[in-house]
């Protein structure tokens, strides 16, 4: 009986430590979660400082809702950025061009950005821009969005396709505002082609609250926060810095 007792009581003995350890593994989970939720908490509001970046705004999603652009610049936006779109999302009512109007009566200056479509040509993409897009000195520099990959086209087209169009549309759109234009350069594009290093032109990185690094050069746009809820829209906004 004694030995029996005394085999009971190291068992006893060795699952207590394994219950500690249960227990903190368990707290580490809940902290995690919880931080996890106040993180994305805190993200739906947060921007960077605006003692390190003065000049901040927006680019608004591509759609109808409704913005209200002297909201946007109560709460800290100096500029806005539209994305290009054409038909009835440019010329319905809330469209690309209501837009493109209320936010520069609201104060802001306002900026263009072209989704680049690797799966089509540079003349129709430059011309559906020529066409929306007027000559205007005061207009901030045009942008072009480079997200997409040509792997989903058909027929399908090269990597050396892509750049060639990508290079002539550049210099249709330039020759059109009169500006160079900026690059909004996603991470998987620029893994791809190595956008940044062959085109000279200003940089527009995304990383959501870390400053961006993935283009080895520095960059004058910093898109810090992809979804920031406001009060001028129903639909998050893309919250945008500039380096100074």
């Amino acid at each position: 009986m004694a030995k029996t007792g005394a085999k009971g009581s190291k068992r006893r003995a060795g699952r207590a430590p394994r219950r500690w350890l249960l227990r903190l593994a368990a707290l580490l989970v809940l902290f995690g979660l919880a931080f996890a939720a106040w993180l994305w908490w805190d993200m739906r509001s947060w921007r960077p400082d605006p003692d390190l970046y003065p000049e901040q705004g927006a680019l608004i999603p591509a759609g109808t809702a409704p913005v209200r652009f002297e909201t946007l610049k109560a709460i800290g936006a100096s500029f806005v950025y539209l994305p290009l779109a054409s038909g009835p999302a440019a010329d319905g009512p809330g469209g690309f061009a209501d837009r493109f109007t209320a936010a520069r009566k609201a104060g802001l200056k306002v900026g263009v950005v072209l989704p680049f479509d690797p799966c089509l040509g540079a003349d129709a993409q430059s011309g559906v821009f020529a066409q929306m897009v007027p000559r205007d000195a005061g207009l901030l520099p045009p942008a072009i969005a480079l997200d997409g990959l040509a792997d989903a086209c058909d027929p399908k087209v090269s990597d050396a396709a892509v750049e060639s169009e990508l290079m002539t549309l550049i210099n249709q759109i330039e020759l059109h505002t009169g500006r160079p234009v900026i690059l909004k350069l996603a991470p998987a594009f620029e893994a791809r082609h190595k956008t940044a290093t062959a085109l000279a032109r200003d940089l527009w990185l995304a990383r959501d609250r870390a400053r961006p690094d993935y283009a080895g050069r520095p960059w004058l746009l910093w898109s810090a926060n992809s979804a920031r809820v406001t009060e001028a829209s129903a639909d998050p906004v893309e919250w945008v810095v500039v380096q100074k």
